[in-house]
């Protein structure tokens, strides 16, 4: 791996601050600057700044409680099954923060003055428990379909109303976890107050009102995702009619109840606005060219977010772009990506974001399936990219149908039809690219991670004659292996995605599973997976990888001691390292004129 490459693996990313209402300039936060992503604190009236959370398979968020504990998810292994964990700012070891609770899985969480909600699943059903300052929680909820506190990826939102009066869950009773309902119970007695369902559409918990029993919340009643707010006291449903291209999602509220920050995605491009709640009317608050990850409204009213670019590591800003934690690196920027637009097979038009070495192409290339499936790629801090552009590799990130960003209909293109659109939008993205002159056809490498990296063993077999090489991390390989041995969320989310699990719609599975194909696939693979990985388990790659290796097909594996996430930055780097010398290996020597085209 090129020594920059290297540097910009090692820049240290830092996520959004959180704080406690009583002292907002004592800032929690996770960062990447001891090698694994953990908690750090920082006193800004002071500028001290230490580590407080030491946890082997790193942290993924920081929360502070209402009396400014620090608070985090803590697990044993990479399965992340855990609980959660709370020690004082300054001082002290951490110590469990609900007593008299088994581990599971973090389903949310909220707190506010007095009282605390969580959820928690186990192997057989999903739990929700409300607590008060030194007593014992009481489980107000269970269920053996998916449910949890607050908004989904948000740790710590759209749970608890700010008197702790009321309380928020999602749930999917119905059977369709992609398309959650809210529940509204009194946070006293457990009892449900109000219901709010939109058949066949997501609904995801924002936050309550600091000065109203209001909900901010995102509906998907149009084309794009809008704010709508749920009144309390009136039982009453508002969604705001937003005059704005593509997709606004809210994020907060202003201090004074009278406007909420949203995020605007269109088209790859993330900005921020303000808009009022009365009028509708916005103000853009920040527009930084670059992936806006999260952001939030300080009790002054000033913006904070975390925001990354091409050249930038993620790191938190002001709306005007003023550092909050100070980085001590300068890591070398990266090649700026294109955006590439081109018409698959169905003849929607689709989005690619490309970046290339220095010179002209044609490039060997690395196509790029996302993961998630239900996310897209935006132009932000991407080391992994940028080290294929270092070596002289062409990067296309393609947001294949499913993607978010681009309209609810298009990202519900998965629904029961999973797997095939976007294997198509691959190719087709690379034919476009072939058309146009950028990349060299015979030097075609696959790359995908999660749903990506299951895409990448899918295609391995279904479009055997477009590759060189095929990399697929933490992938399924197997589906009905991964069905049976997945975490209950991830069951959950297939039965919702195919329609069905395996005994119920067979074919679909079988059209879409990877080993259908295995006669067919002739690229050699690396495939790189976590030991303890609930979501995409070792045990549902094993059997493809064990069926290539009977044809003949070469297969390197690499398995690394922990979960699905990987937050150690050694681990990473050197994952990466094998993923080029790997492709490395199978690339065509480029004669004179390629090697200047390169940059090699």
């Amino acid at each position: 791996m090129h020594e920059h490459s290297a540097r910009r693996f090692k820049a240290i990313e830092i996520g959004l601050p959180c704080w406690a209402e009583a002292d907002p300039t004592r800032l929690a936060f996770v960062s990447t600057e001891s090698g694994v992503r953990q908690v750090w604190t920082l006193e800004r009236s002071t500028g001290r700044r230490h580590r407080v959370s030491d946890e082997a398979h790193g942290v993924e968020h920081a929360l502070v409680s209402p009396d400014g504990r620090i608070i985090w998810w803590s697990q044993t292994t990479g399965d992340e099954r855990g609980h959660w964990v709370a020690r004082e700012f300054e001082r002290g070891v951490p110590a469990p923060l609900v007593l008299d609770l088994d581990d599971g899985w973090s389903t949310g969480i909220s707190l506010v003055p007095g009282r605390i909600s969580l959820g928690l699943a186990t192997d057989e059903e999903y739990r929700i428990y409300v607590g008060e300052d030194g007593g014992s929680p009481r489980l107000v909820y269970r269920h053996e379909q998916p449910a949890g506190v607050g908004g989904l990826l948000r740790e710590g939102t759209g749970g608890l109303s700010a008197d702790g009066s009321w309380l928020c869950i999602r749930h999917s009773e119905h059977g369709d976890v992609i398309h959650p309902a809210l529940r509204i119970l009194d946070a006293t007695r457990g009892d449900a107050v109000a219901e709010i369902t939109d058949l066949g559409r997501a609904l995801d918990p924002v936050a309550w009102s600091p000065v109203e029993p209001c909900l901010l919340f995102t509906s998907e009643r149009g084309a794009f995702e809008r704010p709508a707010i749920w009144d309390a006291s009136t039982e009453a449903r508002r969604d705001l009619d937003i005059d704005l291209p593509g997709a606004v999602i809210p994020i907060a509220w202003y201090p004074n109840g009278e406007a909420i920050l949203v995020r605007q995605e269109h088209e790859a491009i993330d900005r921020l606005h303000r808009v009022s709640v009365r009028s509708g009317a916005t103000r853009l608050m920040a527009d930084p060219g670059g992936e806006i990850e999260n952001a939030v409204v300080r009790p002054d009213g000033e913006v904070w977010l975390t925001v990354g670019d091409a050249s930038h590591a993620l790191r938190p800003e002001t709306s005007d772009g003023h550092n909050i934690v100070p980085v001590p690196d300068d890591p070398p920027p990266g090649r700026p990506f294109r955006s590439f637009w081109f018409a698959n097979p169905a003849d929607d038009k689709i989005q690619a974001l490309v970046v290339t070495p220095p010179g002209r192409g044609p490039f060997p290339i690395v196509v790029r399936a996302h993961g998630g499936p239900e996310w897209h790629h935006r132009e932000r801090w991407d080391p992994e990219a940028q080290a294929f552009v270092d070596s002289g590799f062409a990067v296309a990130c393609v947001n294949f149908r499913g993607s978010t960003g681009y309209g609810i209909p298009f990202r519900e293109r998965l629904t029961e039809d999973p797997l095939l659109g976007e294997s198509e939008d691959l190719v087709a993205c690379l034919d476009a690219l072939i058309d146009e002159g950028v990349v060299d056809g015979a030097q075609v490498f696959l790359f995908g991670w999660s749903w990506g990296g299951t895409l990448a063993c899918l295609n391995e077999g279904l479009h055997p004659d477009r590759w060189r090489a095929v990399f697929a991390g933490v992938p399924a390989g197997d589906l009905i292996a991964w069905h049976r041995s997945a975490m209950p969320f991830i069951r959950a989310l297939n039965v919702a995605t195919f329609g069905g699990d395996p005994a119920d719609v067979p074919d679909r599975y079988r059209q879409r599973d990877p080993m259908t194909y295995v006669g067919r696939a002739r690229a050699p693979v690396l495939v790189i997976a976590g030991e303890d990985d609930p979501r995409c388990p070792l045990v549902a790659v094993m059997p493809w990888i064990d069926a290539l290796r009977r044809r003949g097909i070469v297969v390197e594996v690499h398995v690394y001691p922990s979960g699905h996430w990987m937050n150690d930055t050694e681990e990473t780097i050197r994952q990466v390292d094998m993923i080029l010398t790997f492709f490395e290996r199978y690339r065509v020597p480029t004669s004179s004129r390629g090697r200047q085209a390169g940059g090699r």
